[in-house]
């Protein structure tokens, strides 16, 4: 690649993208906003800040020649964007949504054609790879468009990702990244990207306002995810440096869910007063409610937004639904389901999976963010004890934030911003420790992607970079040897392959234990995650483990080639792994005399 002129950032969301960009020639220079192309009606062709993340799939007759055109194409086979969101509100079946939580779900053959999930034989549906893939080359043509003397694919980019996200659904953003036509990507999550725009907005002010022993609170809830990071402000040879010390579970738990939330609230109030929705109906009106939530969200002086449901048939009077989503109900749904005054030691309850699972994503059981994140701050009441400067506090029964920065949407609403912060520090009154301070500023529509930017900046000396690695140590489950017992498994061993904290670019030691890997046929391993074992290095066994400890991820497999040796040989080998430049972790498998053989992350469906 030719020496980049700029540094873009794309946030790639469950609900809304984004592109920032940064001139890398002019120092100082700050992270600007892509107007992104997007058709808004027949025939129509409008600029937008954000780009909506769906996709419509049009019937062949739907519409006339010219209606779906862009500047860059004469005739594409599908909606992105604003007009996909709103025309797919009347016809449901046929719209994408969520392809990201999708991407992230490990449940599913992510590359085949799943997507609409409930849609009818008749339509044609796409995976949520390629409805990834879409988007990503929807803003890759916008750029282009606007900047023809700076070709996409000579710039330097970064894509963002929710720090929950196992490496195979991080394999599968850059597979996507690299079908969009995406040179040398590199991936960011999505919490620290949005620390970076925080940093990039202070115009240099951020050291002013925290300390070393300072511990930042990201809490980043989107359409599809609530990420928790822990960042520790550190000292390193006299200046403030950032470390990123934890971060949350995968918790598939967002706006998403609060759409769904919103929708069956309103579906009461209309089955209270005799009106009664059919499926279809109850899909047309979660969508309607997102737009109605964005909406009550952004303006405090709203009352109520009004909501239309179509109707299929003749039975309803005057055809549509009319009714209102009014602040009220979404104020109760949104802090009593979703952010309840709970205790430090709440922990996230398990329940069987009803409405809010109606979709086909696994959605957290439990809706209460507060109680996901209380489980995050227990869990993780060690994490900074290795860091110079910190002390652990006597008594402690979670670990303590100093400071808290929120980033996501529903944020803009200060009431679930108070509701977040007056929970946390009553947390840490009864803990007998200082309250946790906001961190003013923060950009809620695109600080991910311009923290995206801006860290293209930091890739090449002009910022701040945040350090920590991966934010888990890896395992590989190894099954003993034991004689046939009727109704009883042979017990698991974890072998540790990756610590916590391995840096991009960087190898770990080959673990001395030998596995047997059968050449010819394709094998499958178990696959462990941890963020809280800390001091495993590669070649650590675990005989046992609590459920708090290790977590079980999508496997792995390995297919090695007979090579002269006959199939179904069991070939010694030591596995090793290493964090690419992108941010991907990949897994070798090394055999005597150097052979090595990549093993990939199964990201079909398990089972």
């Amino acid at each position: 690649m030719t020496q980049a002129k700029y540094a873009i950032g794309i946030d790639l969301g469950t609900t809304h993208s984004a592109l920032s960009w940064v001139d890398l020639q002019t120092p100082e220079a700050t992270p600007q906003i892509l107007p992104i192309a997007q058709q808004s009606g027949p025939g129509a062709v409008q600029d937008y800040g954000l780009l909506p993340s769906f996709l419509y799939l049009p019937h062949a007759s739907e519409f006339a020649a010219g209606d779906l055109a862009l500047p860059w194409s004469a005739a594409p086979d599908a909606i992105t964007g604003e007009w996909a969101r709103s025309h797919g509100a009347l016809t449901p079946i046929r719209l994408v949504s969520s392809a990201k939580s999708w991407l992230g779900h490990a449940g599913v053959d992510r590359r085949a054609g799943i997507l609409p999930a409930d849609a009818p034989a008749e339509v044609e549906r796409i995976s949520p790879l390629a409805a990834s893939t879409r988007y990503l080359q929807h803003l890759r043509d916008a750029w282009n468009q606007r900047h023809p003397d700076a070709p996409f694919d000579q710039q330097s980019v970064s894509v963002t990702i929710p720090a929950s996200f196992d490496p195979g659904a991080r394999e599968l953003t850059a597979e996507a990244a690299q079908a969009a036509g995406y040179q040398g990507v590199t991936l960011l999550e999505e919490p620290q990207a949005a620390l970076y725009s925080w940093i990039a907005g202070s115009a240099g002010h951020w050291r002013k306002q925290v300390q070393v022993g300072d511990i930042i609170l990201v809490v980043d809830v989107g359409g599809g995810t609530s990420d928790f990071s822990l960042i520790a402000v550190v000292e390193e040879a006299g200046n403030l440096q950032l470390h990123r010390v934890a971060v949350g579970d995968h918790i598939l738990l967002g706006g998403d869910n609060m759409d769904l939330a919103l929708a069956h609230g309103v579906a009461r109030e209309l089955a209270a007063g005799g009106k009664t929705l059919d499926p279809w109906q109850m899909r047309a009106l979660t969508y309607a409610c997102r737009l109605a939530k964005e909406q009550l969200l952004s303006d405090a002086d709203l009352h109520s937004v009004p909501l239309v449901v179509p109707s299929r048939g003749s039975k309803l009077i005057g055809g549509a639904i009319k009714t209102e989503l009014k602040r009220e109900l979404l104020t109760t749904i949104l802090l009593e389901g979703f952010f309840p005054v709970v205790a430090s030691d709440a922990r996230p309850v398990s329940r069987p999976r009803a409405g809010l699972t109606q979709i086909g994503l696994p959605y957290a059981q439990d809706a209460a963010i507060t109680r996901h994140l209380a489980a995050l701050l227990g869990r993780q009441g060690g994490a900074t004890d290795a860091l110079a400067g910190f002390t652990a506090r006597e008594g402690a029964s979670f670990l303590h934030p100093t400071a808290v920065l929120f980033n996501g949407g529903v944020f803009k609403s200060d009431l679930l911003t108070q509701r977040v912060l007056s929970t946390l520090n009553a947390w840490l009154a009864a803990d007998g420790a200082p309250e946790a301070r906001l961190l003013q500023g923060a950009d809620l529509d695109f600080a991910v992607a311009r923290g995206a930017a801006y860290y293209g900046q930091v890739r090449r000396g002009q910022g701040i970079r945040i350090r920590g690695g991966t934010a888990q140590a890896y395992y590989v489950g190894i099954e003993s040897s034991m004689p046939a017992v009727p109704g009883l498994e042979p017990p698991v061993q974890a072998l540790c392959v990756a610590p916590f904290g391995m840096e991009e670019g960087t190898e770990a030691p080959l673990p001395p234990q030998q596995l047997g890997l059968v050449v010819g046929e394709s094998v499958r391993f178990r696959f462990f995650g941890s963020s809280v074992r800390r001091e495993d290095q590669p070649g650590t066994l675990l005989d046992f483990w609590s459920p708090d400890e290790l977590q079980e991820l999508a496997q792995i497999e390995a297919l090695l080639p007979a090579e002269g040796r006959a199939v179904g040989d069991v070939v010694p080998v030591q596995l090793r792994a290493r964090v690419t430049e992108i941010g991907t972790l990949e897994l070798l498998a090394e055999a005597a005399g150097g052979q090595q053989w990549k093993v990939e992350f199964d990201v079909r469906e398990n089972g």
